[in-house]
């Protein structure tokens, strides 16, 4: 009975549009005094889920990659995409994606992408002679690229709930996050081609050049990320640390376009991110806990075998749910209550860990631009003031590129686990 009403109150939140981390919190307390549990259990489990040493990197990269911003990080990171690829046929879409592709790996979540790539190119598109439905659903599609290319807010909360190494994780994500943005080039050119979008002149080895050590520092930030992991010199925290600091340098001192009277107002909304996101992450742990004591995870893995035990059958299965799940849920909450008995689930078929949480987190990745809570679609739609409708019509071969994607990364292991072996082991 218990069981049944903390689904019945989880559904219907979600349902309802309620906040996902009040309807874990909401329905884990229903849980709770239906079944006599003491509600102390609560705060304990909450504080359990957060008291973890690795997750202090989420407060650390989320400030660093918000100061980056606001020090004309994106203007710059954008010519030098512009300088690099806007000469081709449809240049803007593929200044879009490289443009994402270098900012991901700053500010390492997706709905940062969108908002600060999206502020600056869908205008500059739809006044470049683009449809306005193209060019919202190039920046949302290409936004994904950010939590796969390190550093990666999600792959730290996989390391958190399973061990993996965080540095492995990042290290995981580059190819899969490369081979990402370069398909969805090529599906944004055959677009253009097809479609007869404009292409802007060659300007010249001089203007590449110049955008590029102009970007050259913000860019630098991902070698030092990489670098201090890579060294050992840093853990994954100490690492966020130096990033932040290195962003407050760059922005405030080198670029001159970061104000220090702007600093107090971005660590504040860098801290009220952070928050939610450790909320959630307690929340869910709570969520995950009552999962455990229910058998859940073992109950999802023996209704599966019971299928099937052949490996790529449950790959297949594993990425068709998680598909699945992130049309309807945030990408964090369904990590935290669905990544370990997945994780189980595919060791017991003979699928290493690392491999497992990388085309895990690509695929809940995806389910940013899906509908109905495809958080991207939604902040892309608003920027190009569209409904919903068209956009999600305009993404559709974005889609389809990275679902082609994320089969190649299920089903070819050494995309996700050939870095980490040579430069880590």
């Amino acid at each position: 009975m218990s069981l049944f009403i903390l689904i019945f109150v989880f559904v219907a939140g979600l349902g309802l549009g309620v906040p996902v981390a009040v309807t874990l919190g909401l329905a884990s307390m229903a849980y709770l005094l239906t079944a006599d549990i003491p509600l102390v259990v609560m705060p304990q489990k909450m504080y359990a889920g957060i008291d973890v040493f690795v997750l202090l990197c989420i407060p650390g990269f989320i400030l660093a990659g918000n100061l980056m911003n606001s020090g004309g990080i994106t203007e710059r990171i954008i010519r030098f995409a512009n300088a690099l690829v806007g000469w081709a046929r449809g240049g803007l879409g593929l200044t879009n994606i490289a443009g994402s592709m270098l900012f991901g790996g700053i500010s390492g979540t997706a709905v940062a992408d969108a908002a600060s790539i999206g502020g600056m190119m869908i205008p500059g598109m739809k006044k470049a002679g683009y449809p306005a439905d193209f060019s919202a659903a190039v920046t949302a599609a290409s936004s994904t690229v950010g939590p796969i290319i390190p550093p990666s807010v999600p792959m730290i909360i996989v390391g958190a709930l399973s061990g993996i190494s965080v540095s492995k994780m990042f290290l995981a994500g580059a190819i899969p996050g490369i081979l990402m943005g370069l398909a969805m080039m090529v599906t944004a050119y055959f677009i253009a081609v097809r479609r007869g979008f404009p292409r802007q002149p060659w300007q010249g080895l001089g203007e590449l050049a110049r955008s590029f050590f102009s970007a050259f520092w913000a860019i630098a930030m991902t070698a030092l990320i990489i670098g201090g992991l890579l060294s050992g010199l840093a853990t994954p925290t100490e690492t966020a640390i130096v990033a932040s600091l290195y962003a407050f340098a760059v922005g405030a001192f080198i670029y001159r376009d970061l104000p220090i009277r702007a600093v107090p107002r971005i660590v504040i909304d860098s801290a009220v991110s952070s928050a939610a996101i450790l909320v959630l992450i307690g929340f869910a742990n709570v969520f995950g806990w009552i999962l455990v004591s229910e058998r859940i995870p073992q109950a999802i893995a023996t209704a599966v075998l019971s299928i099937t035990d052949n490996k790529y059958l449950v790959i297949l299965l594993i990425n068709i749910l998680l598909l699945f799940v992130g049309m309807f849920m945030e990408t964090i909450a369904a990590l935290i209550i669905l990544f370990v008995p997945l994780l189980t689930l595919s060791q017991s078929v003979g699928v290493d860990p690392l491999h497992f949480a990388t085309f895990a987190v690509l695929n809940l990745m995806i389910g940013l631009t899906t509908p109905p809570v495809g958080v991207c679609l939604f902040v892309c739609a608003n920027i190009a003031r569209l409904p919903l409708t068209p956009v999600v019509r305009a993404i559709a071969p974005f889609l389809l590129t990275n679902m082609i994607v994320l089969l190649l990364v299920s089903y070819v292991p050494a995309f996700a686990t050939w870095l980490p072996s040579l430069l880590l082991d």
